[in-house]
């Protein structure tokens, strides 16, 4: 008589979950915690809510157990599969929940959400990685002149969201750029020869006024940069890790990874992403745009035309590095 009663659907659930009928009670407390995300108000809701989670989390564990078990006997082995086959298995048994890319600014469809891309897809990767002692060394002496160091973000009252309080909240995160909204940076390029010419083959972002973004980006002992996305899903922004103390990590999306010196790699960064800097010294990386491999010519070159035509409109150019 009513088939929506959170009440019955727990009582259901917890049978099922009894019966050792498990992938049906997950589907009924997972149907219970999605009503009370839609009426965050509902106090009762909430109360059958937090019940469902914690059963839930224990459904999972035992699915998770039996399907690690029965994959195992089947030959799964999580070192050889596939990760998105990893990545899907977690998924579903709620050890991992999904990241969408969530583009503040420009969304393009079709475009694979990816969190951490293969180093297949871009040949010019181990290029760059033999250069980092050059652009190590360049880095350094940069570090020698602390005035050329900006606060990565900068505030902008025409940009919501983008307040002095914000920006006062972190300063521990600093910048030497070297192109800032596809402007470059005379003085510290003349600095970092070595750096520039090992980002000669690199497909760049460039469109103008808006990238390339290129930047020695530092996180300074005890800083954090808060779980955030980016602008746009047509670029990718690739890490080229330099001074890496231990203590630090970055997340994006469910995959949580270590810098290490040397070894670039490149993420959507419109999915949800995080850093922070435990130790009591500095972090550096190289932090660079480029166009993401699945665009055509065509493509790019329409996307910088309708980039381009926004910014005609308004004299209000929003910055890509918030």
């Amino acid at each position: 008589m009513e088939p929506g009663n959170p009440n019955a659907l727990i009582m259901k659930a917890d049978l099922l979950a009894a019966q050792n009928d498990l992938p049906a009670a997950a589907g009924f407390y997972s149907y219970v915690t999605r009503m009370a995300e839609q009426s965050p108000g509902n106090s009762e809701l909430k109360r059958l809510s937090d019940h469902a989670r914690e059963a839930l989390e224990k459904v999972n564990v035992a699915l998770y157990g039996h399907l690690d078990s029965y994959l195992e006997q089947a030959g799964y082995n999580p070192d050889t599969a596939p990760a998105r086959f990893t990545h899907a298995l977690a998924l579903l048994t709620g050890k991992k929940q999904v990241y969408h890319p969530r583009p503040r600014a420009f969304f393009y469809p079709e475009l694979p959400p990816i969190q951490f891309f293969e180093r297949q897809s871009f040949s010019w990767l181990a290029a760059l990685e033999s250069a980092t002692p050059d652009i190590a060394a360049e880095l350094v002496a940069a570090m020698e002149q602390q005035q050329d160091f900006v606060p990565y973000l900068q505030s902008d009252a025409r940009v919501a969201g983008n307040d002095v309080k914000k920006v006062n909240a972190n300063q521990g995160w600093k910048a030497f750029f070297l192109y800032r909204d596809g402007q470059p940076q005379a003085e510290n390029i003349a600095r970092c020869p070595k750096t520039m010419a090992a980002l000669d083959k690199v497909p760049l972002f460039a469109v103008p006024d808006r990238g390339p973004n290129i930047l020695f980006s530092v996180l300074h002992p005890g800083a954090k940069i808060a779980p955030h996305t980016g602008f746009i899903n047509t670029r990718l922004i690739c890490h080229l890790p330099l001074l890496v103390p231990p203590e630090c990590g970055f997340r994006v999306g469910n995959d949580t990874r270590a810098w290490e010196p040397g070894k670039a790699f490149v993420f959507d960064d419109t999915i949800n992403h995080e850093a922070w800097n435990n130790s009591d010294q500095t972090r550096v990386v190289l932090l660079f745009d480029i166009w993401r491999p699945e665009l055509s010519e065509q493509e790019t070159a329409l996307i910088t035309s309708l980039l381009q035509g926004v910014d005609s409109y308004s004299p209000s150019k929003q910055r890509w590095n918030v």
